[in-house]
């Protein structure tokens, strides 16, 4: 059970006082100090290379048994309820962040690396736990499944730091979002069974799964962002609740129907994302500070269900499995899965080093141990230590492997064009907002050749905290706020335009850079954000 701090321990009159305000207001103190606490070790972190999941975990130490609060925390289903739901948060946000034109190309290699690369995974590293540990093969094959899973949070906070190739960073992201569904479906069929008399059958059960997920996922998705497309909510702050709220309903949905509900929120946050939605500047910073809280909660929580005094015994089969699993077997999975589709050794080196571990594998740690598995609190301790242990040997050298790689030619990319859309529905047309960032080929073009479609202009230019209507010959600067207003049915052209002179200059078209994210020409390796 679980002995929070501000509740007095009662222990001597047979039973605890009820909760009072004074309770809750020394809950919210403690509560509000270990964010600014977690908030100020994220710069730590970012200049670190560490994922500040560590961060996060090291607090939740501290807090807990063994350190300096001695808060007792013994609660796994407590901790595994509150890591689903965080999950969701964070999957929800990586799937609005996901770029459908980046990833698309890389869907297949990361779709095989989230099934077959798994499935071996967990045989190579299963077969490592049992005949070097000394584990039983059920335990083996739920450690093997529990940590083979790469972490989303990790993979995108990382990742997006580092500037790579997008076939690179689209398959890792893919396969982040991908791969948690198979592995759940694994740990909750070993946790909850005897051993597996027909292998078949779970991988049946898996494809099943997958399958209602993905589908229940795409279709919550898409009627999401059609409702959001022909509804003008009254206040720009309800946007972000409702896309929440829709990618939340792809989980409940999903998971309801016997499907995959982590398959079904990240599809559907991918959907909502590439929706162009109204104010979605606002929805992708609303996403983004609940996937914030949701990542910081939940490693304090999983810190804090940790009792330092007994990891003793484990270190040494930690370190033996990650081994494995570092040098055998994820290796082996990026070479059996991408080799196919041609993918360069470069690439398949930095893909075989960057397959991270976070909080995905130590939520997932929880599920034996309330399904009661024997030796669960040691599979627990195992999962915990090679997190910890390998996430500070392959996050920091992360980024001197891709320059040892020379897989770093993206760096002075020009930065993403946020174009943020308001409508205006009383007169069936939209307002345009976006400012043009440091190495935006639309800097030194002028208004007339942004040759936008007949039914927009811009119509307003801010440089130095100055407004102003601009003329056909003002010259933009990066820097520049523009306002454009866009009719009903032009409104996509002319976004599509912005980007392609945001890549491309007053020659975009002419060079074949389109505003989609392909084509060639000069500005061809820009990215954009919807």
């Amino acid at each position: 059970m679980c002995t929070r701090a501000p509740r007095a321990r009662a222990e001597s009159q047979g039973r605890e006082r009820p909760l009072t305000v004074h309770h809750l207001n020394e809950l919210l103190l403690v509560c509000s100090l270990v964010l600014l606490v977690a908030v100020a070790a994220v710069r730590i972190s970012s200049r670190s290379g560490l994922p500040s999941l560590l961060v996060y975990l090291g607090i939740g130490v501290l807090m807990g048994q063994d350190g300096i609060a001695d808060i007792k925390f013994d609660n796994a289903e407590l901790t595994q309820v509150i890591g689903y739901a965080a999950l969701v948060v964070i999957l929800a946000e990586g799937g609005l962040s996901t770029k459908w034109k980046e990833i698309q190309p890389s869907l297949p290699s990361a779709a095989a690396l989230a099934l077959v690369g798994v499935a071996a995974s967990v045989g190579v590293t299963a077969a490592a736990a049992h005949h070097l540990t000394g584990l039983e093969w059920r335990q083996a094959l739920i450690v093997g499944a529990v940590v083979s899973s790469t972490d989303a949070a990790a993979v995108f906070s990382v990742l997006r730091k580092i500037p790579l190739p997008q076939r690179v960073k689209g398959t890792l992201e893919a396969e982040s979002g991908f791969n948690d569904a198979p592995v759940v479906i694994m740990v909750v069929a070993l946790s909850h069974s005897g051993p597996v008399e027909h292998w078949y059958v779970l991988v049946g059960e898996i494809l099943l799964e997958l399958a209602i997920g993905c589908a229940i996922g795409l279709a919550v998705g898409w009627l999401g962002a059609w409702g959001l497309r022909h509804v003008a909510l009254p206040a720009s702050g309800l946007y972000p609740i409702a896309v929440m709220a829709i990618a939340v309903t792809a989980y409940a949905a999903g998971a309801l129907a016997h499907g995959s509900g982590f398959l079904a929120v990240y599809l559907a946050s991918m959907v909502l994302g590439n929706a162009k939605l109204p104010h979605w500047p606002a929805t992708r910073g609303f996403a983004e500070g609940l996937g914030w809280i949701a990542q910081i909660g939940m490693f304090v929580l999983l810190g804090l269900l940790v009792t330092p005094h007994e990891l003793g015994d484990d270190i040494l089969p930690a370190l033996v499995i990650g081994l494995a699993l570092t040098m055998v077997a994820r290796p082996l999975s990026v070479v059996v899965c991408l080799t196919p589709f041609r993918v360069p050794w470069r690439e398949q080196a930095l893909m075989s080093w960057a397959g991270l571990r976070g909080a995905v594998p130590i939520v997932l740690a929880t599920i034996p141990m309330v399904a009661d598995v024997e030796n669960s609190q040691r599979i627990f301790n195992i999962v915990f230590i090679l997190v910890v242990v390998y996430t500070l040997v392959q996050g920091p050298t992360l980024p001197w492997l891709a320059r040892q790689l020379r897989l770093g030619e993206d760096a002075d990319a020009a930065s993403d064009l946020g174009i943020e859309s308001a409508p205006l529905e009383r007169l069936r047309g939209h307002l345009l907002s976006l400012v043009i960032p440091e190495g935006s080929k639309m800097h030194g073009v002028e208004v007339s050749e942004l040759r936008l479609p007949s039914g927009s202009a811009v119509t307003l230019v801010v440089r130095d905290g100055t407004s102003f209507v601009p003329l056909p010959a003002t010259v933009l600067r990066r820097g520049d706020e523009l306002l454009v207003v866009a009719t009903d049915p032009v409104r996509d052209a002319a976004e599509r335009r912005l980007r392609a002179v945001a890549r491309g200059g007053k020659l975009a078209g002419w060079l074949g850079t389109n505003g989609n994210g392909g084509g060639s020409g000069a500005g061809s390796g820009g990215r954009t954000r919807h």
